[in-house]
């Protein structure tokens, strides 16, 4: 049972595991991908449930275009008919869209969809999403330096009144709050170069469960293991009030 004073205001999760689950299975890499696109909806429900206010998927990294050609353009032609498919139940359930990553080289038909559901969703006020596609943490940071030199050369920011809070507005999550908790599937234990800044304070959480199998009930069990751990930030003692604590 999840105890809605202390539910996680903002839940990342890298969706990883869909190549091991389709191995495990003797099915093609392919069709674990296409599993864990089923698993999407079903999480995303279970998140606006439990009173989640933001959730950010780890869609498709900056490194994996690497992957074989024709993997990758499954994932793309997978996400475009998610969008297209789905774009109605975003709306019904008042969900926003958002993504963050680069443009290129992402093909046209897929930026088209992925604007397209941003436009049609952005008036929504429930559970906000945010995706993370062709995104790649460090490339982040870079890019956010540029902006603020950008604006410095523009006489319209001292560097020297530059600190992490007004950094923020440079990133590509600007507006968005740090994640509360960061949800790695299939039991690796590491980042894979994944909001770097803004998981700083986060709370780890790492289910052996490859994503495919991951359901809600085991999204609502990582939400009470959250809400037993005691947040400090730093500090020798809990901070009061932290989303997490007994305070809170």
């Amino acid at each position: 049972m999840i105890a809605n004073d202390s539910v996680p205001r903002h839940v990342a999760i890298i969706m990883d595991g869909n190549g091991r689950w389709a191995k495990e299975k003797g099915l093609p890499r392919t069709a674990g991908h296409m599993e864990g696109i089923k698993r999407v909806e079903e999480i995303l429900e279970a998140a606006a449930s439990a009173g989640v206010k933001y959730l950010t998927l780890f869609a498709f990294s900056s490194e994996n275009w690497k992957r074989p050609r024709a993997e990758i353009g499954i994932l793309m032609r997978s996400l475009d008919n998610f969008l297209s498919r789905k774009l109605k139940v975003l709306m019904r359930n008042n969900v926003r869209l958002i993504s963050i990553g680069r443009r290129e080289p992402v093909p046209g038909y897929l930026w088209k969809r992925l604007r397209m559901a941003q436009e049609r969703t952005g008036e929504n006020t429930g559970l906000t999403v945010v995706l993370a596609f062709n995104y790649g943490a460090r490339q982040e940071i870079v890019d956010a330096v540029k902006k603020a030199l950008a604006e410095a050369r523009e006489n319209r920011l001292d560097i020297e009144d530059l600190s992490e809070e007004n950094f923020n507005r440079f990133l590509y999550t600007a507006g968005i709050p740090d994640p509360d908790l960061l949800i790695r599937t299939s039991g690796e234990m590491r980042l894979s170069n994944f909001l770097l800044w803004q998981l700083s304070y986060a709370e780890l959480y790492f289910p052996k469960t490859c994503w495919p199998d991951f359901t809600a009930r085991e999204f609502t069990q990582a939400l009470s293991n959250y809400q037993h751990r005691s947040r400090r930030f730093g500090a020798l003692t809990e901070m009061p009030g932290a989303i997490g604590s007994k305070d809170a």
